[in-house]
């Protein structure tokens, strides 16, 4: 990682922590480079890459401040500040929320439009994923369940489809590499994306699309059940949220 890459990574981790809190004053150049031991040539760079991605504004005459998360157009930034806000899990609960979104609808125009060369495709990435289970390599599996919904995305004929999840790339693979070093959600993806391909192979929208919707709800469920410390169930018509300790929880290694 260059220098000003780096340092720019330094300054973002510094507005996460709160210490140079948001809607306040980036400290001047020449702070900077003192506190941080760096030029300032440096540093006029990293603030370039913060000002790429609308983490901070300059404002002539007033100086450089940071914006509200709301407003970065780095999803890896607003991740992090959100993992740092937020009780446990809310940033995966949100990943399988937009996964829902864009994955079911791809599921039931993919099975319109899949091709045989995409079910061999699909019937490969399982075998992949069995091979890893039988071997112990996570990072088989996931490579693997990644393929497997690339597919998928593909195989809708809809080219505009795959590039939405495109910016959730590293952020996919650390949520199954978390996940799937779990034996029991290996067992239960495994068994969801055996359904997956049985509904595409039969050509049905509406069965693949209930299929990857089953797969979603595992997901979540596995989610809650494996790797959260605790599971908040909602209680809807009360408008309660209850907190509860899961004696179930299996350690993430």
């Amino acid at each position: 990682m260059a220098l000003p890459e780096e340092l720019a990574d330094m300054l973002l981790e510094s507005i996460v922590d709160g210490q140079f809190p948001v809607e306040s004053v980036l400290p001047s150049e020449g702070e900077l480079a003192l506190k941080y031991g760096m030029s300032r040539l440096t540093v006029r760079e990293a603030v370039r890459i913060l000002r790429s991605q609308n983490i901070v504004t300059i404002r002539r005459g007033r100086g450089t401040f940071i914006n509200p998360p709301k407003a970065w157009t780095s999803l890896a930034a607003v991740v992090r500040i959100e993992e740092r806000r937020s009780s446990s899990g809310r940033v995966s609960g949100r990943l399988i929320e937009a996964r829902r979104l864009v994955e079911i609808g791809a599921a039931q125009l993919a099975a319109l439009n899949r091709s045989k060369e995409d079910l061999e495709s699909l019937a490969a990435s399982i075998e992949e994923m069995l091979l890893a289970k039988r071997t112990n390599r996570v990072d088989l599996f996931v490579e693997a369940d990644i393929a497997f919904h690339d597919v998928i995305m593909h195989a809708t004929g809809n080219m505009f489809i795959p590039f939405m999840f495109e910016p959730f790339g590293n952020l996919l693979v650390e949520a199954r590499t978390e996940t799937s070093s779990i034996p029991e959600i290996q067992v239960n993806a495994i068994a969801m994306h055996e359904a997956i391909l049985e509904a595409l192979t039969s050509g049905d929208p509406t069965r693949s699309r209930d299929a990857m919707e089953a797969h979603m709800d595992q997901t979540e469920n596995d989610l809650r059940r494996y790797v959260l410390d605790t599971e908040t169930t909602l209680t809807r018509d009360r408008g309660t949220v209850v907190t509860t300790s899961n004696p179930q929880r299996k350690a993430t290694p």
